[in-house]
């Protein structure tokens, strides 16, 4: 069922690259944050006292997603305590679970069930039940169920485990209470991943209930016809499917029943391959649209952030069934495009959308009065970029990524360290460290768009039997200090949109350059609330884009790299009414731009 695994984050350490620049301020960010800030309504619902100023925007006491925000970043705490080791993001998530322990002890002192634990009252959950009008509170309780699972896994912490059989014994009470049509009705209110975050805690517990209540979250109206290889998700909101196939997913690993994962499969299949843009991101005002329709779609609302996040963990579940290339060719896309991509330069802040619209900009949150769902994953993107970089099963080795890292294998005795400029140049080496020779089958990802696949080991050119779109395999005993070299050769090429061959998008390898337009009429770039002022962004005045003139041939002949800057190109002679420059999407911020491009003939 489980061909192959990844590593521990603690196994795997960034090494100095764009990745670790973006790390580093997530991690400034997440301590300049102040948890008893987020604790604030969870204290105020039990009855405790609390004079912290809560967060706006999302978290403000009054929101009805009040407490989502709190999860997630006790989730990103834990996954940079273990992609760091730095024990100040321990403590952190030490002292929240400590607090919400406190917090679901004295619950039941105001009316509450046993084991409830929210930033808010129990009575929205009713709501839910007779389909009255309610923001969301199981999506919510997903994420402080998630954030305590994380601190479980990530950190030791015993403590959350004890408050999540708390929760679930609290969940049971619920659920059992429903008939199987009251249950349906309720997974008509976005539920987040309850479904995935119960069938870890049965992974962990073994308990019987918990997978129980884990496949009580399993929305049949969406399941059942992607089981049959039926794709329905036309206008439906696109990141409340996404977390059920993730949920089904596992499902499958904890089971082993073929329904979950043709659900999953084929769902990423539709997904991955049919419906998303060229940055690996998709939906249209968080909408699934026909795919047939993508040249009508290219909005500023496209693209949000928290659908990406959700895709990446769906293909890793799908990678460690099958290892594919096309799986990992799909996720290098998306990780470089769209996810390093979303976060500020300047100021560590998150994108809700990752604007396709022609002329327009990237649109971030504000420190404290914003924290939207994708503030809360982009708290921890940055946080586990280290997580798929390298799989293994008993005999071998699967190099992934092309991210500068250091693995320690402690099983194997060896460490192997990643050393490259990946995208700037081409080429990666690999050095192995071994405490003894070890006899190792080291397969590296051949990606589809190279255009060759060269490899030395201690300077001499190997023959690799492999295409591309697959992993090439090198076998043999390594020894201390054995070095290899890989050279993956890039080109520029265009990729059409489904249904519009003369709208383009430009790429050098896995990389979507994005056409440089200026700065003229720039709005403020930073939001801090999404449901006013970001609509008024989207109706702000975008200048004219220019065409390309040309077929696909002429355009790539008319499209010329930069001298002394890496990955940046220009046109000559092909932009109407002016030339371009184009820089890498995940570099441009702080300006306008275009990703697809109208062909023409003149």
């Amino acid at each position: 069922m489980i061909k192959v695994k990844p590593f521990d984050l603690k196994e795997v350490r960034l090494l100095d690259s764009v990745f670790k620049e973006n790390m580093e301020r997530d991690q400034h960010y997440l301590l300049e944050l102040q948890p008893d800030r987020f604790l604030h309504s969870f204290r105020v619902t039990a009855g405790l006292s609390s004079d912290a100023e809560p967060y706006g925007g999302w978290e403000m006491p009054t929101g009805e997603l009040r407490g989502h925000s709190l999860g997630h970043y006790l989730s990103a705490c834990s996954l940079m305590y273990a992609s760091t080791g730095d024990e100040a993001f321990k403590k952190r998530a030490d002292y929240i679970v400590a607090e919400l322990a406190k917090c679901q002890d004295a619950l039941p002192s105001q009316g509450y069930n046993p084991g409830f634990l929210s930033a808010y009252p129990e009575e929205f959950f009713e709501r839910v039940e007779r389909r009255q009008s309610v923001w969301a509170p199981y999506y919510t309780l997903h994420k402080i169920l998630a954030g305590l699972f994380d601190a479980y896994q990530h950190t030791g912490n015993q403590q959350a485990l004890t408050i999540l059989n708390k929760m679930a014994d609290w969940l049971t009470f619920r659920i059992s209470k429903l008939t199987d049509e009251g249950i349906q009705i309720v997974l008509l209110n976005e539920f987040g991943g309850m479904n995935e975050v119960l069938a870890n805690l049965y992974g962990v517990t073994g308990k019987p209930e918990h997978l129980k209540l884990s496949l009580a979250f399993n929305d049949s109206v969406v399941l059942d016809p992607l089981a049959h290889h039926e794709d329905r998700l036309d206008r439906m909101h696109a990141n409340t499917q996404i977390p059920k196939a993730i949920g089904a997913a596992r499902q499958y690993e904890l089971t082993g029943e073929n329904r979950y994962h043709d659900i999953a499969q084929f769902f990423w299949e539709r997904v991955a391959l049919h419906r998303s843009y060229v940055i690996g991101g998709h939906s249209d005002d968080e909408l699934f649209f026909p795919v047939n329709r993508f040249s009508q779609h290219l909005s500023s609302v496209t693209a949000e952030t928290c659908n990406t996040y959700n895709m990446l963990k769906l293909t890793r579940h799908l990678f460690s069934w099958e290892p594919s290339a096309r799986l990992m060719d799909f996720y290098e896309r998306a990780l470089f495009n769209h996810i390093l991509g979303s976060q500020d330069p300047k100021t560590g802040m998150m994108l809700y959308f990752s604007s396709l619209r022609p002329g327009h900009v990237k649109i971030y949150n504000t420190p404290e009065n914003s924290f939207w769902c994708c503030t809360g994953t982009g708290m921890e993107n940055h946080a586990k970029y280290g997580e798929t970089i390298y799989f293994h099963d008993d005999n071998s080795l699967y190099v992934n990524l092309f991210i500068p890292s250091e693995l320690t294998w402690d099983e194997k005795g060896i460490t192997l360290r990643q050393e490259t400029t990946f995208p700037d140049a081409d080429t990666t080496r690999l050095t192995f460290h071994c405490k003894q020779p070890v006899k190792l089958a080291l397969k590296i990802r051949y990606p589809s768009w190279a255009k060759g696949f060269r490899v030395s080991v201690n300077g001499e050119p190997q023959t690799v039997e492999a295409t591309a779109g697959s992993y090439g395999t090198i076998e043999r005993e390594w020894q201390d200090g054995d070095r290899l070299d890989i050279q993956l050769p890039m080109s520029l090429y265009l990729e059409a949109l489904p249904d519009d061959a003369n709208k383009v998008a430009v790429l050098y390898g896995p990389i979507v350059l994005a056409g440089a337009l200026g700065t003229q009429d720039m709005p403020d770039v930073y939001n801090p609330d999404y449901h006013t002022r970001e609509a008024l962004v989207n109706r702000w005045p975008a200048p004219p884009v220019p065409v390309l003139v040309g077929s696909g041939d002429a355009v790539l002949a008319g499209i010329e790299p930069s001298d002394g800057k890496p990955l940046t190109f220009h046109t000559k002679g092909i932009g109407n009414p002016h030339d371009v420059e184009l820089i890498p999407f995940y570099r441009m911020h702080h300006q306008r731009y275009t990703v697809y491009w109208q062909l023409t003939d003149n």
